[in-house]
This record gives C-alpha cells, structure tokens and sequence, in this order.
C-alpha cells in the first residue's frame, strides 16, 4: 500500500476525541472517529437505510445513526444493535504529525488502533 492511495482529512484538533467527521476519500463518503485519541474510518453509509453515519451519535466505539437507531462499532464495522442486518466496511488511517489520513478499504474485523 503506497503514501499515494491515503487521503488527508483533517488534523487532530479538527477531529477532537468523541468526535466524528465526514470525509471524502477518493470519492467515497467515509466518517472519521476520534476514539479517546484514536482513530478509525468506517463508511458513512448505514447499511439499514443509507442514514449518514457522521451525523449520528459517538459513544466510546459505537456510533449510532440518526435516522433508526443502527449502532456499528467504529473500530471493526461490525453491529452492535439492529436494525441493520450488514457490517459497515472500515478503512485504513495513519496520523502523521497533527495530519489525519484515510487508505484503502479493509472491510470489517478486529483492526488495531492508530493514534
């Protein structure tokens, strides 16, 4: 995976911790989290009814989208209460310096932290 195929989305201070932002990553509507300093991408996209994510609410890991209530966790993509019925994919992320970046898609499953 080359430096090429990351995208800057914001600094840290852009993103405070309990936050979330909406990016555009290579023409994909993707949410960015700061989860207690670290941070994960995940697409803004619920996969119940296309509720945008990056207007739900961030609780810890689980974010909860504001049309009917879905909670996804931001780290791994995976459902923590339904209505959904399918993951969310997430992204890779790396901070260099204050800068944000969002890689490539890694689908869902447990993923390090990056902070």
């Amino acid at each position: 995976m080359s430096t090429d195929e990351f995208v800057k989305v914001g600094t840290t201070d852009e993103i405070p911790p309990g936050r979330l932002k909406l990016a555009d990553v290579h023409g994909t509507r993707v949410a960015v989290a700061n989860v207690g300093g670290s941070f994960y991408a995940f697409s803004d996209e619920c996969t119940h009814d296309g509720g945008p994510l990056s207007d739900g609410d961030l609780e810890g890991e689980v974010v909860t989208c504001p049309w009917h209530f879905s909670r996804f966790n931001v780290r791994t993509g995976e459902i923590v209460e339904s209505p959904a019925e399918e993951v969310v994919d997430t992204y890779e992320t790396k901070v260099e310096g204050d800068a944000v970046y969002v890689g490539p898609a890694r689908g869902a499953g447990p993923h390090p932290p990056v902070a």
